[in-house]
């Protein structure tokens, strides 16, 4: 027999879900005033109640934790909204960020030639700041694999923009 500790239970799930959807909608759509606002508070409620439906499926009214995980998204979204009006209010229209230049243009895209691998190295050292130390910790490989990676691709990157490998990134 198959292990199914801690699988959430589609079936009761499902049947959960289509007897209380329309409840919940109803009830977010009251508060929100908003039906798409309400639409994507109650279904973020429900992907949520989903990945913990082991244990949400178990409680005595699952429609209320979803109903109170909603209400919390709509709040939280509204107060994110009002925080954006009254920073607005008080700073004015942000100012307008300058495009990229054309060597950022020509940066970016021979960087999407690399490999993966050796572009995540590359922006992550030269672009962020961070010691080889750091990039290693941060993508899961020795120190040696980054430096293999920064190396290969400078080398690459050089080769790309026509300049002396010896030249900073």
């Amino acid at each position: 027999m198959p292990d199914t500790v801690g699988v959430p239970d589609q079936t009761s799930f499902d049947a959960f879900y289509r007897a209380s959807r329309q409840r919940l909608f109803n009830c977010l759509h009251a508060l929100t005033g908003d039906p798409a606002e309400a639409q994507d508070a109650v279904h973020e409620a429900y992907a949520r109640a989903w990945q913990r439906w082991s244990r949400v499926g178990g409680y005595g009214d699952p429609e209320a934790w979803v109903r109170t995980v909603a209400r919390r998204i709509a709040v939280s979204r509204w107060r994110r909204t009002r925080n954006r009006l009254v920073a607005h209010r008080r700073l004015g229209e942000p100012p307008a960020l300058p495009g990229p230049g054309p060597d950022t243009v020509a940066l970016v895209t021979a960087l999407r030639k690399l490999p993966v691998a050796q572009r995540t190295a590359i922006v992550l050292h030269h672009l962020a700041g961070l010691p080889v130390a750091e990039v290693a910790a941060e993508t899961g490989v020795p120190e040696g694999t980054v430096k293999a990676r920064l190396s290969r691709g400078r080398r690459a990157l050089a080769q790309q923009l026509g300049v002396s490998e010896d030249a900073h990134v």
